[in-house]
């Protein structure tokens, strides 16, 4: 009980992390907002690392994959945070957490895992909630573009390359922090790169989006995060996986509460269908009882 209350809780925190990138964006361009909340909430991880005595600087083999598991992260957080400045939170939440299926098609291929019925029943599923996001209609007064909903929909494909890629490397067996630390220093050097070509990094220097970004560093990352790879190191990782549905439903309802943004039937369609797949494919096998 302990353990599902606390994931109801992260999975709420999750889909306000949406909400606070959005407003963040009065105040500050998205490619600054990757930058600044990855060194900040770095420094933090760091700082939890050295309390805990986890050594994260040791030679341990996975500099090479790191470094590509960060330029991916990196990417894909650009992809993110980009795009949901050109489309809702509502949509970027719901095509973000596609992710499970992309890893899924990607294992078939590149792991040797195979797709079963039910998880390819899933994949339905989610498909079917995809089309349904891009059957809404785009436009000025939808508050979304074509480019955004592309954008969330590849930032949801690599943040699947990005769990095939660890799961392929010596990374499956580093301490999470350290992960976590690779993702966020090259979401910064990415970012820092693609500054250049960005907007001003300053819009508009006010108390909202400036708390916004805040909230994003220090309690979305520094604290949500680590309270994630806690709870892996006691808790079976299957029952913890099926609370995945209820971050995009978070992510719609903070959405439409918060922001106003207009829910319409297509989009609870969608919800509906990608959280059922979820479900369904991170419904644990049933066990065979012996005669």
């Amino acid at each position: 009980m302990t353990a599902a209350a606390i994931m109801v809780g992260l999975t709420l925190s999750w889909g306000l992390n949406y909400v606070a990138a959005k407003v963040s964006y009065a105040g500050y361009d998205p490619v600054f907002v990757s930058i600044a909340r990855s060194i900040l909430g770095g420094f933090c991880v760091l700082g939890w690392c050295r309390l805990r005595g986890i050594r994260v600087f040791e030679r341990d083999g996975t500099l090479a994959a790191g470094t590509v598991v960060g330029a991916l992260f990196g990417v894909e957080f650009l992809f993110l945070y980009v795009g949901l400045e050109y489309t809702t939170v509502a949509r970027n939440t719901l095509l973000v957490n596609t992710m499970p299926f992309w890893v899924l098609i990607g294992g078939h291929f590149l792991l040797g895992e195979r797709i079963t019925a039910r998880k390819l029943a899933g994949l339905v599923l989610a498909f079917c909630g995809l089309v349904a996001v891009f059957s809404d209609g785009i436009g000025a007064g939808s508050g979304a573009t074509l480019t955004g909903d592309l954008l969330s929909l590849g930032a949801g494909i690599l943040w699947a390359l990005i769990s095939i890629v660890i799961k392929r490397s010596k990374l499956v067996a580093t301490s999470a922090e350290r992960l976590l630390l690779y993702q966020l220093a090259g979401a910064a050097v990415v970012g820092v790169l693609v500054m250049p070509v960005a907007g001003p990094p300053i819009r508009e220097i006010a108390a909202l989006p400036t708390l916004a970004l805040l909230f994003q560093s220090f309690y979305i990352v520094a604290f949500t995060y680590v309270l994630w790879f806690w709870l892996l190191t006691r808790y079976p990782a299957a029952g913890l996986s099926s609370f995945a549905f209820l971050s995009p439903v978070f992510g719609v309802l903070c959405g439409a509460v918060l922001l106003g943004e207009p829910l319409t039937v297509r989009i609870f369609l969608a919800l509906g269908l990608i959280a059922a797949g979820l479900i369904v494919v991170n419904r644990p096998a049933r066990k065979q009882v012996p005669a």
